[in-house]
């Protein structure tokens, strides 16, 4: 983001919101977390009447001090300037909610910059727009979010574009065999990410694919980005930025959002990448609207509070559930290590900081198990997406992910027994009683 210009600049560029927005994010050689910085950074209140909150900006467009400001904040919309645009210019580029909203976004990953957008969908299918042309190659791990796989094999697949997976927890051995494969079939583009794998929950060790990246394509002046879609953990659980990902995905339709009110989605990482992505977002309007942005604003400043409180009544449901009769088997993080699931613990104590509060829930039975059990739940919602402040589940075999083929989901472990469970912010006990009422009516 841009400094406050000096007075020379101001005259060509004009003083605008983004350039005079305070930056401190230290007292006293302190710096300041995440959750102390969402109640204000980014935002001046004597720009805008003194509000202590930021206001909704319901403008499509934005006055230019003079004409030279105009030319030159369109250099960086068009990107003939890298970096974006100086100031405001139009509300398909950029705004100041959503310019607020992306300061904040970034200080939760120490991301260099980050980006808004409609939805988690419109992010991702911005990223891959962005980063690959027709016959590249796409390596991903296994699964993806039934969309995102759809997005990869039927839509860019139309134009050319290929695609190698390799399972969430794939050894470093199995990771560098399909880096090898897409490097056969032609120019691997992007490697893309999905860490807790949706529905399943497994987790794929970043650390390992940055480093076949690394020895795959050592020869290459310019290596494949690593994207991942980090929605499940983070950002308070899991920082991939750490571990050698570039780019950092977002549904904030999630925990970001965190009330079931919004669509909305994010991308985090350099500069360099984000400028791509932006140009991309520019040209096909993916940005997300100002009331969302605010509403996002909002949502940040309780975030911690709430992915705690979440995350805290999921160790609790979680240890009631595994060992009930009924269940088969609960995939949660925080059991990695008991139930011998060595790979993924070692994942887990690399990456993660805790074990979040969505999980798959295999109960002993199929499909008509799994609906009498979702049937009779009274405080858990029967609903798709996670990270709200109420408990949803659902089954996503029939649901989420019923486009994937059958063969598919099986070798996934997309199974008709599973369950998928996202905890919220209610009395844990509370919740164990309606599992309960719910498993003993099957």
């Amino acid at each position: 983001m841009p400094d406050q210009p000096t007075e020379t600049e101001a005259d060509i560029t004009g003083v605008d919101a983004k350039a005079l927005k305070p930056h401190a994010s230290s007292i006293g050689g302190r710096n300041l977390k995440p959750s102390t910085l969402m109640m204000g950074h980014g935002f001046d209140p004597a720009l805008s009447e003194g509000s202590l909150k930021p206001p909704i900006f319901l403008t499509s467009t934005f006055v230019f001090p003079n004409a030279a400001a105009g030319k030159r904040h369109f250099e960086g919309v068009t990107g003939k300037r890298p970096g974006g645009a100086d100031g405001l210019v139009y509300s398909r580029f950029n705004g100041p909610n959503q310019e607020i909203l992306e300061d904040r976004l970034g200080i939760w990953e120490n991301a260099e910059d980050a980006l808004a957008f409609s939805s988690g969908m419109s992010a991702i299918a911005t990223l891959f727009l962005a980063m690959v042309k027709p016959g590249d190659t796409i390596v991903h791990s296994g699964p993806l979010y039934a969309a995102t796989e759809t997005l990869i094999a039927r839509i860019l697949g139309k134009f050319g574009v290929k695609w190698v997976d390799f399972p969430a927890g794939a050894t470093r051995e199995e990771i560098d065999a399909a880096m090898k494969k897409g490097a056969e079939t032609g120019n691997v583009a992007l490697i893309y990410l999905e860490s807790p794998a949706n529905p399943t929950n497994a987790l794929v060790d970043v650390e390992a694919v940055a480093a076949s990246r690394d020895a795959i394509f050592a020869d290459r002046a310019e290596k494949p980005p690593i994207a991942i879609d980090n929605t499940f953990l983070g950002p308070l659980w899991h920082k991939p930025l750490d571990h050698g990902a570039d780019i950092v995905v977002y549904s904030l339709t999630k925990y970001a959002g965190g009330h079931s009110d919004l669509v909305a989605g994010g991308v985090l990482g350099s500069k360099a990448h984000i400028n791509t992505i932006r140009l991309m977002r520019n040209t096909i309007g993916t940005i997300c609207d100002p009331n969302t942005a605010w509403m996002l604003l909002r949502s940040l400043e309780t975030l911690e509070l709430r992915m705690s409180r979440a995350g805290e009544n999921a160790v609790k449901v979680c240890a009631f559930l595994n060992k009930h009769p009924k269940v088969e088997k609960v995939g949660y993080l925080g059991f990695l290590e008991q139930q011998g699931e060595t790979r993924q613990a070692d994942i887990y104590r690399r990456h993660c900081a805790g074990a979040g509060s969505t999980f798959s829930l295999y109960l002993k039975g199929g499909e008509k198990e799994a609906f009498k059990f979702l049937d009779t739940l009274k405080i858990a919602k029967l609903a798709v997406s996670l990270g709200g402040t109420e408990t949803l589940a659902s089954a996503p075999a029939a649901m989420t992910h019923l486009s994937v083929p059958d063969e598919r989901k099986q070798a996934l472990g997309i199974t008709d027994n599973l369950v998928r469970i996202s905890i919220g912010v209610e009395d844990a006990d509370d919740l164990i009683a309606d599992f309960a009422a719910a498993l003993d009516a099957i």
